[in-house]
């Protein structure tokens, strides 16, 4: 997995960008079959930095999601959030697909001869 990070209208440490990566790494947890996470941090508004977050997954899945907020941690710390919240929803999604799509009983109606 891949895990880039890119900064318009300003910069930002190596300690920050540290911070950043760890906090996205573990998304991992939540959706294992990630290939790329890249994370742009917009400083255009220092009072209300910006940062958008997307993840790429096997077989052409994307997830994107936003935030703002006062801080810079902070906005990281929504934006995470939000993508955990959309890889657990998909991931249910995915594994009731597979529930679903098993051996089905037969009913009465199902055994007409």
């Amino acid at each position: 997995m891949q895990i880039r990070i890119s900064t318009r209208h300003g910069h930002i440490s190596d300690e920050t960008q540290a911070k950043i990566t760890g906090k996205v790494e573990k998304l991992t947890r939540f959706f294992g079959r990630l290939t790329d996470i890249e994370v742009t941090v917009d400083l255009e508004h220092r009072d209300m930095p910006s940062v958008d977050l997307r993840v790429s997954a096997e077989h052409k899945h994307d997830f994107v999601a936003a935030a703002r907020s006062d801080e810079l941690i902070a906005s990281v710390d929504a934006v995470v959030e939000k993508m955990e919240q959309q890889l657990r929803k998909y991931k249910e999604k995915v594994q009731d697909r597979h529930r679903n799509t098993g051996h089905h009983p037969m009913t009465a109606s199902d055994n007409k001869d």
